[in-house]
């Protein structure tokens, strides 16, 4: 029974896996499923790397769509906003180099120069560095402000200096240029103007003309009969030419005027600025990007402003200056030299070579510009004493 009983078993047994092998032979179901477990793994391993580039795929064309999209917005954005374009031409929210302490300019290396704040109007404060010359430098040491406004009066030309946007009075350029004029004999005045560095108030092109009409007139109250020269530098030429032309319309213009890296409009070297080539094609530039800067009252119209001034002009640019064009330094050169208003006066315009690779800011750094000046302001100080 028992032996029966286990035979039995043994051809159930041998059933089953017979069956279970025929299985697959007559309807293979059984072994499709068993030949898919490795093909759906293979399915897999192909699926991750075509997953992966339909994922960068996207990303990427999202990211161009964003791009676009904001390309496309910013022009509608700085239209509603004229505020926005005003601030790119002012940039005096960009103090470099930063943590510096203005009221302390010994710590950049000026040793003798004195700080001040001057008060153009109410509510209005700007801070003044007054650099005397090199040599005078022993006797400013440890002078106070009293001591440095009577040494306007002593027997030195004096520059009053205007600088471009962004930075402050601190700004390593200009303050490597306040140490050539001064080793050349020279007073140098700056400031910042109303909204830049410490100076209180907000930036407009009718507060910076009058912040440097400001100092002028008090540095002409205590420099008795030295001459007084005028620079200005990138955007402070159109703060230069502003006041100058005041000055000469009211019949008391300065010795001479200098004009680094010059502009001869605010819309012409917007239109030519490095920031604006995305946008130089776009269909209405001059609506989107130019007009509001109109809008907001910013002109800075070297062109015109040359033509009402009377006094010898110095013309000094770069030829591979990155941020104003050297062809809008020649054109200005060239409307004014032409002017009638010229006529009695030099006027001079000195280009420096690619080469010499002083770009925008390094014209100080010229060992010609010595002798450019002394030749050039030499003759503006005989015309000055006859």
């Amino acid at each position: 029974m028992r032996k029966r009983n286990e035979s039995v078993t043994v051809e159930h047994e041998r059933g089953a896996a017979a069956a279970a092998a025929a299985a697959p032979l007559d309807k293979g179901c059984n072994l499709r499923h068993s030949l898919r477990l490795p093909a759906a793994a293979g399915d897999t391993g192909m699926k991750r790397p075509l997953g992966r580039r339909y994922g960068l795929w996207f990303r990427l064309r999202k990211l161009i769509i964003w791009l676009l999209g904001m390309y496309i917005a910013i022009p509608f954005l700085v239209k509603l906003c004229p505020a926005i374009q005003a601030k790119l031409v002012f940039l005096n929210f960009v103090r470099v180099p930063y943590f510096i302490d203005l009221k302390r300019p010994q710590d950049q290396g000026l040793n003798h120069t004195c700080n001040y704040y001057l008060q153009p109007e109410e509510d209005v404060t700007i801070g003044v560095w007054h650099t005397v010359p090199a040599a005078l430098w022993k006797n400013a040491r440890g002078k106070d402000q009293l001591w440095f406004e009577d040494a306007l009066g002593s027997s030195h030309p004096v520059i009053l200096y205007l600088h471009g946007n962004a930075g402050t009075r601190g700004g390593d350029h200009r303050v490597e240029l306040y140490k050539v004029l001064s080793s050349l004999g020279y007073h140098v005045v700056t400031f910042d103007y109303r909204g830049w560095g410490d100076s209180v108030g907000s930036p407009s092109e009718r507060g910076m003309t009058y912040d440097a009409l400001h100092v002028f007139d008090w540095i002409k109250a205590r420099s008795g009969d030295n001459p007084v020269y005028i620079w200005g530098h990138s955007l402070g030429t159109g703060v230069a030419t502003n006041l100058v032309r005041r000055l000469c319309e009211r019949e008391t213009p300065p010795d001479a005027l200098i004009l680094e890296s010059p502009f001869t409009n605010i819309r012409e070297e917007a239109r030519s600025h490095p920031f604006s080539v995305i946008y130089r094609y776009f269909p209405g530039f001059d609506w989107f990007f130019l007009d509001p800067i109109t809008t907001s009252g910013i002109k800075f119209a070297n062109d015109e402003n040359v033509k009402y001034i009377s006094c010898s002009l110095l013309i000094l640019h770069a030829e591979d200056d990155p941020v104003v064009p050297f062809h809008l330094g020649k054109k200005l050169y060239n409307i004014a030299a032409t002017s009638r208003s010229f006529r009695d006066y030099k006027v001079q315009f000195v280009p420096f070579h690619t080469d010499l690779g002083y770009r925008h800011k390094y014209i100080y750094r010229s060992p010609e510009l010595p002798r450019i000046l002394r030749e050039f302001l030499g003759k503006s100080e005989q015309e000055h004493h006859h």
